[in-house]
């Protein structure tokens, strides 16, 4: 009897044991299948982070085909596919003027355009578009905008995550009628924004504002007799086919475009994805934007005097004096706006002046 009790005992211990090792083994999967489960939030970090780019060029231009495509894949790479760009030329996503709003607001994440086409919201950067400095090529001029940008380190570009800015360099006179001297260009209709329209007034033109995309227009049907841009319009715009005479002023003309990011969109990448894109804009900036305007003039001049037969005009060295001595109050005007906002305007306007002077002779 003893001997048959102590095997019930040995099998009930054993059957115990069993049931043991059973909710251990249950226990170690639900172990397991918490850690995965924890797992999860980090997966999701590491997903892409789409962000959305508006701009105004058509989808054919370089801006869009030799800089925003190329970068913006570049980021991609650089960040191992977690940041990934998509463009939206051509005003699809937002109006030119509205682009850096558009940014601000989330509309956009990321936006392309022109300081001057909000003209007020942007006072200190229209130093580097002031009339009367002389800028080689966009190489020069981008240098000294970025350059000047960093160091005087406006308020006005504090509410986005600037990526780079670059300019058109020295815009000219596209006319139907030739403009050889200050009283050709009296009276005369001229397609114009920003400060731009500010210089013809001082010349004594008429400017008409519009934007680029409706210049070809206004030209063939006689509602402007000319436009004042960059080179570069005559053909990535066509304008050589309503334009016949290109005089050169590299005095009157500089466009500063922004590329630039929204602030909660940019504080929200990890730090190590930020380091990374800061590499990739330099890199760009250095390599194709602050020259890409120079591609497209060299092109453009080329195409409108060999294909279109269009007749270029250098001014005189007299005329030029003459014509700078009339758009210097610009100068001094800015200086003033910028003293009532208890800014130091003679500064700004030194320092652009100086870096001008710097960038002209390495980039000549």
């Amino acid at each position: 009897m003893m001997k048959k009790g102590i095997g019930k005992t040995i099998k009930l211990r054993s059957l115990g044991k069993g049931i043991l090792l059973g909710l251990l083994v249950l226990n170690l999967i639900f172990i397991s299948g918490c850690g995965q489960t924890a797992s999860a939030p980090s997966e999701n970090k590491s997903q892409t982070v789409e962000l959305k780019l508006a701009h105004f060029f058509p989808a054919t231009h370089p801006a869009e085909k030799e800089l925003i495509q190329p970068w913006a894949k570049e980021i991609e790479t650089a960040t191992e596919g977690r940041v990934k760009i998509t463009s939206y030329p051509g005003q699809t996503l937002s109006q030119a003027d509205a682009i850096y709003d558009g940014v601000i607001n989330g509309i956009s994440d990321l936006g392309l355009s022109c300081f001057s086409y909000t003209r007020g919201s942007f006072p200190v950067l229209e130093v580097f578009e002031l009339p009367g400095i002389k800028y080689v090529n966009s190489k020069a001029a981008s240098k000294v905008a970025w350059e000047g940008i960093k160091q005087i380190n406006p308020e006005e570009v504090q509410d986005t995550k600037l990526m780079m800015v670059f300019t058109t360099g020295p815009g000219d006179l596209y006319t139907k009628e030739p403009v050889r001297e200050l009283k050709d260009l009296k009276g005369l209709e001229i397609r114009a924004t920003g400060l731009s329209a500010k210089s013809l007034t001082a010349l004594g033109a008429l400017p008409v504002a519009m934007a680029q995309s409706e210049a070809y227009e206004s030209l063939s049907k006689g509602v402007v007799k000319g436009n004042l841009g960059p080179v570069e319009v005559l053909q990535g715009w066509k304008q050589a086919e309503v334009t016949k005479y290109v005089t050169f002023t590299p005095f009157l003309y500089n466009n500063l475009f922004y590329i630039t990011m929204n602030h909660d969109k940019w504080n929200s990448l990890d730090p190590k994805d930020q380091k990374a894109i800061e590499a990739v804009n330099e890199r760009f900036f250095e390599d194709v934007a602050m020259g890409l305007w120079d591609k497209q003039n060299e092109s453009a001049i080329k195409y409108a005097v060999n294909e279109k037969g269009m007749e270029t005009i250098t001014l005189s060295q007299e005329e030029q004096d003459h014509w700078i001595s009339l758009v210097k109050p610009i100068q001094k005007d800015f200086v003033a706006q910028m003293n009532q906002k208890g800014l130091k305007g003679q500064e700004i306007l030194d320092k652009v002046i100086n870096l001008a002077d710097q960038y002209n002779k390495e980039f000549q």
